[in-house]
């Protein structure tokens, strides 16, 4: 999943501003470009994946959840919220604790969209 976040980071099919990768689900903030809608931006990040771990089995839920952040405030809180989702499972003792976080991981992470400052 990290390789994959990673690789349409790189195609600029959207900018990457905060993730983490759960045992069970992934949470991501992301820009798509300019050109893709949100949901080819993650229809990249789902099927990528899904190629990548050549599995038979089903591995995502057919829709994912969408919230608009439209305020400094409100990157910054669900941010955190993303990154403290391994401390708050008992997955690691902080957020930079756990390896597939952008907490631990701030090269994978583009910077807030400017208007958001």
């Amino acid at each position: 999943m990290l390789q994959t976040l990673a690789d349409y980071r790189m195609k600029g099919h959207y900018q990457l501003h905060a993730f983490i990768i759960m045992p069970d689900h992934l949470h991501v903030i992301i820009t798509p470009s300019p050109d893709i809608s949100l949901e080819k931006a993650m229809q990249f990040i789902k099927g990528g994946f899904s190629f990548r771990l050549k599995s038979k089995l089903d591995v995502w839920s057919r829709s994912f959840n969408e919230s608009q952040i439209l305020t400094a405030e409100k990157f910054l809180a669900c941010a955190s919220y993303i990154e403290q989702n391994p401390v708050r499972a008992n997955l690691a003792a902080s957020a930079e604790a756990h390896p597939y976080s952008s907490a631990s991981r701030p090269k994978m992470i583009d910077p807030r969209p400017s208007h958001l400052f």
